[in-house]
């Protein structure tokens, strides 16, 4: 699925949306992400020596996670981190970089899904992820 297409599924929009696609592979979810340089976040995370902050690569695994929610959240729910366990950054992320983020649901006790993700590029491995969160039920802000 295409950017287009994932605006239909997830409520983010620029500059928080962080998947040029994403589709569903044999139960895993598969997202993925050029890097182009201009990103709000690099700005100031280094000067001079840009790289992705570990918080953003941690959001594009779990709007990557998504694709596998798409029935939960068709009734107007919106997916929330509920929590990040076991993390673990390996690689740093640059600019022109393609950010490969596969990941699958482990449990599900709805609202609350249970995911294991990992973030490579080129088949270098950049973060491993556990992480929860709600499809929840959010009033208009």
């Amino acid at each position: 699925m295409e950017r287009e297409a994932i605006k239909k599924l997830l409520p983010h929009r620029e500059p928080m949306l962080l998947l040029d696609t994403v589709e569903e592979q044999d139960g895993e979810a598969v997202g993925c992400y050029t890097v182009r340089g201009d990103e709000f976040f690099l700005q100031g995370h280094f000067p001079g020596r840009p790289i992705v902050p570990g918080v953003i690569l941690c959001e594009i695994l779990a709007q990557s996670a998504c694709v596998l929610l798409r029935d939960a959240l068709e009734a107007g729910r919106l997916p929330v981190y509920t929590g990040l366990n076991n993390v673990k950054f390996r690689s740093p992320v640059r600019p022109g970089d393609r950010v490969e983020a596969r990941c699958r649901i482990r449990r599900a006790k709805p609202p609350f899904y249970f995911a294991e993700g990992r973030v490579t590029v080129e088949g270098r491995l950049c973060v491993s992820a556990e992480f929860s969160f709600a499809a929840a039920e959010m009033g208009e802000g």
